[in-house]
């Protein structure tokens, strides 16, 4: 049984005027992209990781095609909030509309077999700077997901999520055979530069930690790894080749 990765679907079958298309050709169709590839790698059996960024929906209503799409691939579900889910607002209204393949992480963890799965958003960590990373493209509706907001606000928003991870990662089973922990937000730097969220997945002993955001990424350019016994996957869909999601582990 695999444990698969992947994030930043942005899904728009009940928004469809919100098709990543104008992103570049490589969002072409990419729903299909991911579905095909999905239903060739995992099996029923297996997990996957969704973090964040699920779709572009605003309202829970309009969220339930996406989740809808979501559910018919195979395997075992699990998704944290990204920073575009504006969906999702009350986990209590989310639960109630989630799918049976599909769960969600929330100020808990999820645990699957052996595994033991904690999450939280994140936020822009001040020290971090991801520019030299990206591909910058001209268009008006692309602005610089780089550039971090070191703002009093900002900071507040950051501790708060440090807390929620915190929270999430308390909840595991300390005896699980392996942890990971996901989150929207790079915890670290791209070259394994220390934060405040990485002292914390030390800490409770985490395998692996997935996360997404950074889109547009140079994919010439070694990225992330194995830093301090913990390996760090981005697995932000365009980043990944042909949209397909990466497996992680296996138990």
């Amino acid at each position: 049984m695999a444990i698969w990765a992947i994030a930043d679907l942005h899904l728009s079958f009940g928004v469809p005027d919100k098709a990543m298309d104008i992103f570049g050709p490589q969002w072409v169709g990419h729903p299909q992209k991911i579905e095909e590839a999905w239903r060739q790698l995992i099996a029923p059996d297996d997990l996957v990781l969704i973090s964040g960024d699920i779709s572009w929906a605003m309202h829970v209503k309009d969220v339930l095609p996406d989740l809808e799409w979501i559910d018919r691939l195979p395997g075992t579900k699990v998704m944290i909030k990204g920073n575009h889910d504006y969906w999702w607002a009350s986990l209590s209204k989310v639960k109630k509309i989630l799918p049976s393949s599909c769960h969600v992480i929330q100020n808990d963890a999820f645990h699957w077999k052996d595994a033991a799965i904690a999450g939280a958003r994140l936020w822009d960590i001040p020290e971090l700077n991801f520019s030299n990373l990206i591909d910058f493209q001209k268009h008006d509706c692309i602005k610089n997901l780089t550039a971090i907001d070191r703002s009093e606000e900002s900071q507040k928003i950051y501790q708060r999520e440090l807390a929620r991870l915190e929270n999430s990662l308390r909840c595991m089973n300390g005896q699980a055979k392996l942890k990971i922990a996901m989150t929207h937000y790079p915890p670290i730097g791209p070259e394994g530069q220390e934060t405040e969220a990485t002292r914390l997945l030390e800490k409770f002993k985490v395998n692996s930690c997935i996360f997404g955001h950074l889109h547009n990424v140079k994919k010439a350019i070694p990225l992330f790894g194995t830093y301090r016994n913990i390996n760090y996957h981005l697995v932000a869909c365009d980043f990944l080749e042909d949209f397909k999601p990466i497996r992680i582990d296996k138990l």
